[in-house]
């Protein structure tokens, strides 16, 4: 569960370190958010000499949450950190990074961000 000022890891290498979560989208009553799903976030710890510098507003994909998520299977899968993608934008959701680190939950591929999936080392 994602929601408002939660800390997200950034598993890219876009330049960004940790983002901050602004808003989840998906609703004027959305207030948390699951693997899949787009925030906007704002950069708070970041590489130096990147493209992203500290205090700047990105859109970014949800790719793993320490809170279980049940599948139509029966299945749980939860991860040990919160971590998240950055993205170009929302009508546009190519990641900004080449590379993806960790394994990814399969439910990114199934809310349309294959190349996410493409680009991870493993997807679960």
């Amino acid at each position: 569960m994602i929601q408002l000022r939660s800390i997200l890891q950034v598993a890219d290498n876009s330049g960004a370190k940790k983002l901050r979560v602004i808003q989840v989208y998906g609703g004027s009553k959305r207030f948390f958010g699951y693997v899949g799903d787009v925030v906007c976030a704002s950069v708070i710890d970041a590489a130096p000499n990147s493209n992203l510098k500290k205090g700047a507003k990105v859109r970014a994909v949800i790719v793993r949450t320490k809170k279980e998520h049940r599948r139509d299977n029966g299945e749980y899968i939860k991860f040990d950190e919160n971590a998240a993608v950055v993205v170009e934008s929302r009508s546009n959701p190519a990641p900004v990074g080449t590379r993806v680190f960790g394994p990814i939950a399969r439910e990114v591929k199934d809310h349309g961000f294959s190349k996410i999936a493409s680009l991870a080392q493993e997807v679960l």
